[in-house]
């Protein structure tokens, strides 16, 4: 009797708590869909099948201004709705839908009485009259059955949205107007540097000409005869010294213009570092000794070749020489060194003992014209050589920068790219072997001349010519020595670098144009500018064919033909050479 009361009472409990427990749930339940229901963030409007309202919760007429009892039963949401709205949903949706839909409450819930997601954006109308933007989630209320017994509309506020929307638009509009001031700027910017550019490479050149008559005769006046007397040797020095030092900044200015026109055009090409070197060397001697000044330069075990312009190599390392020796003691050196920083990177650095450089002075370093204090000193300087140094190692792909202590001295140094040595043929001497058997066979030779500065490439197309044992090969290593050579010898065909010392390949190319002598002969471009307006301006400007660098063995050969074909058919009578320059 007692194990059958206790199962009785333990199941009385069981079922009491079951109970409360469901019972719990329920509250919770009805809590959450009162919060949810009566929450003023939010319209929750619910309606019967024909679209009167039924329920109007508390963020409805927090929104609308309506009290619940003055809708309920009384009016459908298109009535508190922007009428030309709800035309125009109409419109849109008969033309989406591909059947007629009446305006009114029906283009509010017809997607959602055909089971069709739908969230739209309408205009609320206020019981004041007042108007806000609402963004409305419509759903489908049914039975049991699946039958429509009404809908579901709930809305948000849209304005804070809409006015932060508008906030970023115009934010956005001022930014467009303010790139559109700042690139009308940059242009207005960009065409007044080219026009300085423009007026300094142009006031440059003008200046030359009589610069060139000024030098020229006060050196035939100090070569003259009777010699000049003591006084004026004195006076004529002073001229030439003055001459000489405004040319260089005339020449220096014209590189800085060229530079920041855009003008400046380089031969980027492996060059042998050592032979740059050398040159400088020769180049800086006399200055260093005048000057006592001790130079050191580095010993290389093996090929070292870097991507740069050999002429525009040179003039870096001789103007940091320079800088070294001006601005050092009386008997101090001058170390240039070279180390790899980096697996494709060489610096170059020349180190001074001079009297160093302070913070301040460092940081103002390759500014146009600065000369940082030295204006009132014995050294003559133009305050623009670090600038197009600068300019030039970056155009080169390199780096450039500069560390200094007072009283120990300055290390001015620049890094370029590494790059393999060109690669030649096995035997070096098979130039000079193929053309002593030119000589011993007596073969009529036709002579080439090729102008170019590059030792290398030089070598390289020696060993293509040796080749032809029907050619010869004459050098130039600038435009004016190719010039004279061109008159004197009337080489076949001439192979023309672009950038050259002194002139460039195009300059070299109008004067044999313009001379008879030397008009009839084809040129060739061989050069390491290879972008298409490059090669278009090289052929507008008279050259037979325009090849770049890396030489294509083949492709050099055919051409090398057909400009000998050329000049053949031209000697023969059967061709004249007519440029347009």
């Amino acid at each position: 009797m007692w194990l059958g009361g206790e199962r009785y009472f333990t199941g009385i409990l069981r079922d009491t708590t079951a109970r409360k427990q469901a019972e719990e749930a329920l509250l919770q339940a009805g809590a959450l869909q009162s919060a949810i229901f009566n929450s003023a963030n939010f319209s929750s409007i619910a309606t019967d099948a024909k679209g009167v309202i039924q329920i109007f919760n508390v963020g409805a007429e927090r929104m609308l201004g309506y009290t619940a009892l003055e809708v309920m039963n009384k009016v459908t949401p298109a009535d508190i709705s922007d009428p030309q709205e709800v035309i125009a949903r109409a419109k849109e949706l008969s033309l989406e839908l591909g059947t007629q839909i009446e305006p009114g409450f029906e283009a509010l819930v017809f997607k959602a009485s055909r089971g069709i997601e739908d969230i739209y954006e309408l205009t609320y109308i206020r019981k004041d009259g007042s108007r806000f933007p609402a963004v409305v989630s419509v759903t489908a209320l049914r039975d049991a059955q699946g039958t429509i017994i009404g809908y579901l509309l709930i809305g948000t506020d849209n304005t804070a949205r809409q006015r932060v929307e508008a906030e970023r638009a115009a934010l956005d509009q001022a930014l467009r107007d303010k790139n559109v001031e700042l690139e009308s700027a940059r242009q207005a910017a960009d065409k007044a540097n080219l026009a300085k550019s423009d007026f300094l490479s142009s006031m440059s050149h003008e200046l030359r000409s009589p610069l060139n008559a000024i030098l020229g005769f006060a050196q035939l006046m100090e070569s003259g005869t009777p010699p000049p007397t003591a006084m004026q040797r004195a006076s004529i020095d002073q001229i030439l010294h003055g001459g000489w030092y405004l040319l260089e900044l005339i020449n220096e200015i014209l590189d800085l213009a060229l530079i920041e026109s855009g003008k400046l055009s380089l031969s980027m090409e492996p060059i042998a570092l050592p032979e740059v070197l050398l040159d400088c060397q020769a180049m800086i001697d006399p200055q260093a000794q005048k000057s006592a000044i001790r130079i050191s330069f580095p010993e290389f075990n093996g090929p070292c070749f870097v991507n740069a312009d050999r002429t525009r190599v040179k003039q870096v390392i001789v103007n940091l020489m320079s800088n070294a020796i001006k601005y050092n003691r009386v008997g101090g050196t001058v170390d240039v060194t070279c180390k790899t920083v980096a697996p494709q990177r060489l610096r170059i650095s020349v180190r001074d003992t001079g009297e160093g450089l302070s913070a301040e002075k460092l940081a103002q370093l390759f500014q146009p014209f600065n000369r940082l204090g030295q204006e009132v000193g014995a050294e003559e300087g133009t305050g623009i050589g670090l600038v197009v140094s600068k300019r030039l190692v970056e155009l080169m792909g390199g780096e450039i920068g500069a560390q200094s202590i007072v009283g120990s001295g300055s290390v001015f140094w620049f890094e370029l790219n590494l790059v393999a040595a060109p690669q030649f043929a096995a035997n070096s001497d098979a130039p000079l072997v193929l053309l002593q058997a030119q000589v011993e066979l007596g073969l009529a030779l036709r002579t080439l001349l090729y102008v170019e500065d590059n030792r290398a490439n030089m070598e390289l197309v020696g060993q293509l010519i040796a080749r032809r044992p029907d050619m010869r090969l004459l050098s130039a290593r600038d435009g004016m020595q190719g010039i004279t050579l061109a008159r004197i010898h009337q080489p076949k065909v001439i192979l023309m670098d672009i950038n050259l010392p002194g002139i460039s390949g195009l300059q070299a190319l109008k004067i044999l144009r313009d001379d008879p002598a030397t008009r009839h002969i084809p040129v060739l471009a061989i050069s390491a500018n290879a972008m298409p307006h490059d090669i278009e301006k090289g052929l507008q400007a008279g050259f037979f064919r325009y090849l770049t660098k890396p030489i294509k063995v083949n492709e050099f050969m055919e051409v090398l033909d057909l400009a000998l074909e050329f000049a053949q058919a031209g000697s023969n009578g059967e061709v004249d050479l007519v440029v347009s320059l």
